[in-house]
């Protein structure tokens, strides 16, 4: 009798400490684990913003400068395809981010792309990345510009290279 006694008072034990597990041990715990984020010190890192500021002075009033735009949301699939081949080509954009979008500031039509290539472009990788990139806008009828990195910029560079390329 004392063994059967024991074992059910076992049995509730164990329900019981199921039971707070369960229910409100995960809840204490939720904002630790479900949301382990945190802020990032800058939108840019100090090459882009410098260029940036180069950019923008050298294109004016005439356009809006947006960054770090996902390249899904400049381009996208186009329809008639089957599934899993809708699928596999919006897998190939969908985590691609563009450095600049340059757009039409009164409808933020997208006008142009601009890319900051800094050394790790010259990686075999990248280089792969951006002839993806280039050949992906180039048939969504997105021109794309790229410029090195430099440590300063000329806005007239800027302004030739984009203008010309574009007249």
């Amino acid at each position: 009798m004392h063994a059967m006694l024991s074992l059910i008072a076992l049995l509730i034990l164990l329900g019981i400490l199921a039971f707070v597990v369960k229910v409100v041990l995960p809840g204490l715990g939720t904002a630790q684990v479900a949301l382990p984020y945190q802020k990032e010190p800058a939108l840019f890192t100090p090459a882009e913003c410098s260029f940036l500021a180069v950019l923008e002075q050298a294109l004016g009033d005439r356009y809006r400068v947006l960054g770090k735009v996902r390249l899904a949301d400049v381009i996208r699939v186009k329809s008639g395809l089957s599934g899993s081949a809708r699928q596999q080509a919006f897998n190939r954009i969908q985590s691609k981010h563009l450095d600049f979008v340059v757009c039409d500031p009164n409808d933020l039509s997208i006008q142009f792309v601009v890319e900051l290539d800094d050394s790790s472009h010259q990686q075999s990788r990248r280089q792969a990345r951006d002839e993806f990139l280039d050949k992906a806008l180039g048939v969504a009828g997105v021109p794309v510009f790229h410029f090195p990195v430099k440590r300063a910029y000329a806005f007239q560079e800027i302004r030739a290279a984009i203008f010309e390329q574009s007249a």
